[in-house]
């Protein structure tokens, strides 16, 4: 992973983790799906001495945003996300920020179109629209450091639920086999929800493929 530090939270009600990501060399960092609770995740990047400057979203559900407009007024960090995903972030009912905060929105400061390429902390990251567990759910490629974020469109040996808001059981299968086969077997995969994993090893035992 060469400069890229790692580090990673659990947080909320359904354990969703939120993902610190860090330039080594220089400290910045970027965070990825700050799921909520704000206070513990400014606790983290001040443990680790990190200055936060993007936060990433694989998607708009409630678990994976509620603190990322905290976050972002806290460090100045832009918020990114996939331009599908606009409508869901900017709809409580359809993030089902509507059962924890009704009026709770985010407006995010930079919306990338599939496969577009950005640099934050250093780092060269492709965004990939993998629809199917929203509409506008997408991965986060490290191609440098080998790392894919994947929020909830891969778990280790599964993949994400596709019968909540926008969601697409045949979009789910399709983006799965787009990542299976354009990206390294080597590549790591650090997931929404449970423990990493990789690319080989979800072409081997993943029962979606």
């Amino acid at each position: 992973m060469k400069n890229l530090e790692i580090n990673s939270k659990v947080l909320g009600s359904v354990f969703t983790n939120c993902y610190f990501l860090m330039n080594k060399e220089t400290k910045e960092m970027v965070i990825v799906d700050p799921a909520d609770s704000p206070e513990q995740i400014e606790q983290a990047v001040l443990r680790m001495e990190g200055k936060p400057v993007a936060i990433l979203l694989t998607h708009g559900h409630y678990d994976h945003i509620l603190a990322a407009n905290a976050v972002r007024e806290k460090f100045g960090a832009k918020i990114y996300a996939c331009q599908a995903e606009e409508e869901v972030l900017m709809n409580p009912q359809l993030s089902m920020t509507i059962y924890e905060d009704p009026s709770y929105v985010v407006k995010a400061d930079v919306l990338l179109e599939d496969l577009e390429v950005f640099e934050a902390a250093g780092f060269s990251v492709q965004m990939i629209h993998t629809p199917g567990h929203t509409k506008g759910s997408c991965c986060y490629y490290f191609k440098d450091e080998d790392v894919l974020m994947s929020g909830d469109t891969l778990f280790c040996e599964s993949v994400g639920r596709s019968d909540l808001p926008t969601g697409n059981g045949t979009d789910t299968i399709r983006s799965l086999h787009r990542l299976l086969q354009s990206l390294p077997d080597e590549t790591e995969v650090f997931p929404g929800h449970g423990g990493a994993t990789t690319i080989e090893h979800e072409k081997r035992y993943n029962p979606f493929v």
